[in-house]
């Protein structure tokens, strides 16, 4: 047989006379076995007491809003003002944010006029992978098209 024709045939190693995989075959039974005889009693198992859950705050840091925060007012705040309040009505409208995966809700849509301004008074719900808050809020019309968020509280 010529060299090249060599390489791609059976070696002595892996040929079904070889004892290597019949050692592999042994071992692999024998492994349960010796979890059984290492004394692990599950049934003794106790729950772990240490361990402890509680809430999260809603505002650790006194007012401030971090990054996340100020994204979600943003998007609210977007929607509430490109909102059509007569359309609207009692359905409530859906908010998402793609940047921080926060959504919720926008609900009580109320259009007013304060000092020539328009404004909208809602409540927003926002989900989050921290939980559920609740909000309202009171957005109005600054300049052309801009709106600006006078409030953003939790209820």
């Amino acid at each position: 047989m010529s060299r090249g024709a060599q390489a791609f045939g059976k070696s002595d190693a892996w040929s079904s006379r070889s004892k290597c995989p019949k050692v592999l075959f042994v071992l692999a039974a024998l492994l349960p076995l010796c979890a059984c005889a290492s004394g692990l009693d599950l049934s003794k198992a106790e729950v772990d007491k240490t361990l402890y859950t509680s809430a999260v705050q809603a505002d650790p840091g006194g007012g401030e809003m971090d990054s996340t925060e100020l994204s979600d007012v943003a998007t609210i705040r977007n929607a509430i003002s490109s909102a059509d309040v007569e359309e609207v009505g009692a359905q409530p409208l859906a908010w998402a944010n793609s940047d921080t995966g926060s959504r919720g809700s926008i609900t009580d849509v109320v259009e007013y006029k304060d000092k020539g301004a328009l404004c909208r008074r809602f409540q927003a719900s926002r989900e989050r992978f921290d939980g559920v808050a609740m909000f309202s809020g009171d957005a109005c019309l600054v300049t052309a098209g801009a709106w600006r968020m006078r409030a953003f509280n939790a209820l």
